[in-house]
């Protein structure tokens, strides 16, 4: 099993060439109340609507979403829809869509009106031509998908059964992908697994093998068996067989079977969870992740994605907060990465009326007479905010040789504590500037400083804040831990 943390930093690196049925998702919400007078049919009060990139374009929404890049390579036809999707893409920063036009088709768009109540589907309108692309469309997808490949750490085909996946446009890309030595996804509709001959990995849903291998696929053994004759016709390395809240069981070519359970959650609406979870395996497995990794990544993106309404994206930190433990989270949500993320807390507590505290230092070494000066400056107030002096700072006000950690690692074991409640690093050689801008009820410092000698203390009074001096341990100190482990202070 791979660390997530190392995981996810690798997102970024990684550029998927996704290819796909591209469409319109549009939800109009609303509720029943009375049958129309025209007709025997009901009457829904709409109260709002979203649109969004549906089919194969939510899938490079969600690559981009966890920090990876993608090419997407898409058809649409040249009228109002097409023109929504192209503008939409084309202000996705890690997206670059080669969107190819088809004059003779329409744009493939949904309309699905959902109850705001019950969040259930009552009606879906669609506008598509499911035909497969004419002969000088289907060489432009090919021309545009074979000119990116090189790029690519990994190749993803979403067929929705469009006209955008053709058998030849499948052939040409999974053979000049096995040639550049480019793994390749595909996530299926045809029921023909053989078409897709050469791809690495299959991820059909549960009726769409069943479908395909006219198999019960009821339980892990059933799914083997078809799983491996399937494998053998595909010259496929795997399949993954999703099962919504059964989880998802993964049959290698070689080694044993791999189920994940899925995760228990209130399921808001599963619109394009399927999207999520290819987009997130492809991204996994082409950041380094082994097959078991992979799965319970996507599986945990999953969970997060049937939590939403509508057709929805994961993003890499919602992704965290389901993967990783709460103590974890909660040591890394108490470090502000910005001015921003400190402002919005300084927010919030002061609406609550919380009395806000402040006390700073370097903190390289944390002993017990920081913890005693933390434990005494979160008992003098209700919040407690930690100023970290930077690796820069420390270094001029301690030499050369110091810090012993970085601002990383100093911030992040100040945040495990359960006496702080905010950790943010300054870059001057005082918190002046900080005090300023968080504006204390409380300034702590510990009893070895005197009145005058706490920065900020004049800011503070005045305002009619308290200045609290915490009595300090002796023979506690890091530059005395430095010196008797033989280091320099």
């Amino acid at each position: 099993m791979i660390d997530f943390d190392d995981l996810s930093d690798a997102f970024s690196g990684q550029t998927v060439l996704c290819i796909g049925d591209l469409m319109l998702d549009e939800f109009v919400y609303g509720e029943i109340s009375r049958i129309s007078p025209e007709a025997p049919a009901p009457v829904i009060a709409v109260q709002r609507n979203e649109t969004n990139v549906g089919g194969a374009g939510n899938v490079a929404r969600n690559i981009a979403a966890l920090g990876a890049r993608c090419i997407f390579v898409g058809l649409v036809g040249e009228d109002d829809a097409g023109e929504r999707l192209r503008t939409t893409l084309s202000r996705e920063r890690l997206i670059e869509p080669l969107l190819i036009s088809d004059p003779v088709r329409p744009t493939t768009r949904k309309v699905r009106f959902v109850s705001e109540h019950f969040s259930t589907h009552m009606l879906r309108a669609d506008w598509e031509m499911a035909a497969p692309a004419s002969g000088a469309v289907e060489q432009a997808l090919i021309d545009a998908a074979l000119r990116q490949l090189s790029r690519a750490d990994i190749v993803l085909l979403s067929d929705y059964a469009k006209g955008v996946l053709t058998v030849q446009v499948i052939r040409s890309v999974i053979d000049a992908a096995r040639r550049l030595g480019k793994r390749v996804i595909v996530d299926p509709k045809s029921a023909n697994f053989g078409i897709y001959c050469g791809a690495t990995l299959l991820t059909p849903n549960r009726k769409e093998f069943a479908d395909a291998t006219r198999s019960r696929a009821d339980d892990q053994p059933s799914i083997a068996a078809a799983a491996r004759e399937v494998m053998r016709l595909a010259d496929s390395d795997a399949l993954l067989v999703t099962q919504s809240e059964r989880g998802m069981t993964l049959v290698p070519r070689e080694g044993d079977v791999i189920h994940v359970p899925a995760h228990t959650v209130k399921v808001r609406d599963v619109t394009g969870a399927g999207d999520t979870v290819v987009a997130t395996l492809a991204v996994s497995l082409a950041a380094g992740a082994d097959w078991e990794t992979a799965l319970r990544t996507a599986s945990a993106a999953a969970a997060v994605a049937v939590g939403k309404s509508g057709t929805a994206i994961v993003t890499l930190a919602e992704l965290r907060r389901n993967i990783l433990p709460p103590a974890s989270l909660a040591a890394e949500e108490k470090i502000a990465q910005s001015t921003g993320n400190l402002d919005r807390h300084l927010t919030a507590w002061r609406e609550q009326g919380l009395r806000i505290g402040f006390t700073n230092g370097c903190f390289d070494i944390l002993h017990p007479g920081h913890v005693k000066v933390l434990t005494g400056a979160r008992a003098a107030c209700d919040r407690l905010i930690v100023g970290l002096n930077s690796d820069a700072s420390v270094r001029r006000l301690k030499g050369e040789d110091r810090p012993i950690q970085n601002e990383r690692a100093r911030a992040e074991v100040l945040a495990a504590l359960e006496a702080v409640d905010l950790v943010v690093t300054f870059e001057e050689d005082t918190p002046m500037n900080l005090i300023e801008r968080i504006k204390p009820n409380v300034l702590v410092k510990g009893g070895d400083y005197s009145l005058e000698q706490v920065v900020g203390q004049e800011l503070v009074t005045a305002r009619g804040g308290e200045v609290v001096l915490i009595d300090t341990l002796e023979g506690f100190s890091t530059t005395s831990l430095v010196k008797r482990a033989g280091g320099r202070a």
